[in-house]
C-alpha cells in the first residue's frame, strides 16, 4: 500500500520482553479472552465458540463477541458495521491522527478510547484492551499474524491484497455470523449509488475523474483504494493515466499530461493542530503549466480524508458522498 510503508516492530518496540509475559500471563489466566486466546485445541463443539476457516488456515472465535478489536481502521469500521459489539479500547494510525476518522460511526465509538498502531504496532495496548477476539485485516504481516493468537482469538485476513475489499467484507461477515447486517450496508450503499447516478444523469453531468496525489514533487494518478470503486460504481468515465499497474507518475514538468481530467479527486491527512484537511497541492500555485490544467482554473479539485482511501464501509461510503457533493449541484 503506498501510504503504509510497513516498519515491523518488535515486541520491544512497545513493551519489554518482561512486560509483555506479564500481561500475556494475566490475559491467560484472569480473563475470558484468555481463556480461549489460542485457537489451538479449541473445543469446536463448544457452543460458545465457532470454528472458521480464513486465508491463513482454521481458527476458533467466541461466536457472540463481547470485546472485538480491530488491528487497523478498516478492521474497526466492519465490527461497527456488522454490529459487534467493541474493546474499550481501539487503534488509530498516527501520521495525522488524534482520534477516529471523523466518518465513522460516532455513536458507536462513544466512550472507546484510542491509541497509536500504526505504522509502529502497540501490542501492550492491544493486551491491555483485554479483547475477546481480534479481526486483522493486515495479514501481510507475518508477524502480526503470528502473535496476535496469543492475546485473543483472531481472525486475520490480507485486507491490501488488491482486491475488492468488499470480497474481504464479505468473508468476515460470513466468519462472524452476520450476513445480515452486511447485506444491509450494501443494500444502504447501492441505493446511494443509484440515487446519485440517477442524479448525474438527469443533469447530464458526465465528466473524466481521477485519483490526483502529489509528494516529493512528483503527481500520480492512481486507481489505489476505494475511489475508482465508486467511480466505476457510479458509471463515471476514469482518466487513462490510471490503466498502467502502478498508475502514472509525473514530474512537474509534465503536469500538461494531466489536461484531460475534469475533476482531480485527491486525500490528505487531517492536520495534526486543526484538524482540517489542507490544499496538498499548496507547493504546485507557482507552477504555470499547474494552474493552465482546465480542473485547476475551474477549481474542481476535491480533497478528501486520506482514510476514505483504505477499503471499509464508511470509508467507501463517505466517498461517494464526497464525489456526489463534488459533482453534483
Amino acid at each position: 500500500m503506498t501510504t503504509r510503508t510497513t516498519r515491523r516492530s518488535t515486541l520491544l518496540a512497545t513493551a519489554s520482553a518482561a512486560t509483555l509475559a506479564l500481561l500475556l500471563g494475566a490475559c491467560a489466566s484472569g480473563t475470558d479472552a484468555g481463556d480461549s486466546g489460542s485457537t489451538s485445541g479449541a473445543d469446536t463443539n463448544d457452543a460458545g465458540t465457532r470454528t472458521v476457516q480464513s486465508a491463513f488456515g482454521e481458527t476458533t472465535i467466541p461466536a457472540d463477541p463481547q470485546a472485538a478489536l480491530g488491528v487497523y481502521t478498516t478492521d474497526l469500521d466492519m465490527l461497527i458495521t456488522l454490529g459487534i459489539p467493541l474493546a474499550g479500547s481501539q487503534p488509530i494510525r498516527s501520521q495525522g491522527y488524534t482520534t477516529f476518522p471523523s466518518f465513522f460511526d460516532q455513536d458507536a465509538l462513544a466512550g472507546i478510547k484510542s491509541f497509536e498502531n500504526f505504522p509502529e504496532y502497540n501490542y501492550e495496548e492491544i493486551l491491555a484492551a483485554q479483547p475477546d477476539v481480534i479481526l486483522n485485516g493486515l495479514g501481510y504481516d507475518d508477524e502480526l499474524v503470528t502473535k496476535l493468537p496469543d492475546i485473543a482469538p483472531t481472525y486475520s485476513f490480507n485486507g491490501f491484497d488488491g482486491r475488492d475489499w468488499r470480497e474481504s467484507f464479505a468473508e468476515v461477515a460470513e466468519a462472524f455470523d452476520r450476513v445480515e447486517e452486511h447485506d444491509a450496508w450494501t443494500a444502504r450503499y447501492q441505493a446511494k449509488v443509484d440515487d446519485v447516478k440517477a442524479r448525474l444523469a438527469e443533469a447530464g453531468i458526465d465528466p473524466v475523474v481521477a485519483p490526483v496525489g502529489y509528494g516529493d514533487g512528483e503527481i500520480i494518478v492512481s486507481c489505489y483504494g476505494t475511489p475508482c470503486l465508486v467511480f466505476k460504481d457510479l458509471g463515471l468515465k476514469i482518466s487513462p493515466l490510471v490503466e498502467p499497474e502502478e498508475g502514472t507518475t509525473l514530474g512537474t514538468e509534465q503536469l500538461e499530461q494531466l489536461a484531460g481530467i475534469d475533476w482531480a479527486f485527491t486525500s490528505t491527512a487531517p492536520d495534526e493542530k486543526t484538524g482540517e484537511l489542507d490544499d496538498p497541492f499548496a507547493e504546485l500555485a507557482g507552477n504555470g503549466l499547474w494552474a493552465a490544467l482546465p480542473f485547476v482554473t475551474n477549481q474542481n479539485v476535491a480533497v478528501h480524508d486520506l482514510e476514505m482511501v483504505y477499503g471499509s464501509p464508511s470509508g467507501q461510503y463517505a466517498f461517494l458522498e464526497v464525489v456526489e457533493k463534488a459533482l453534483l449541484p
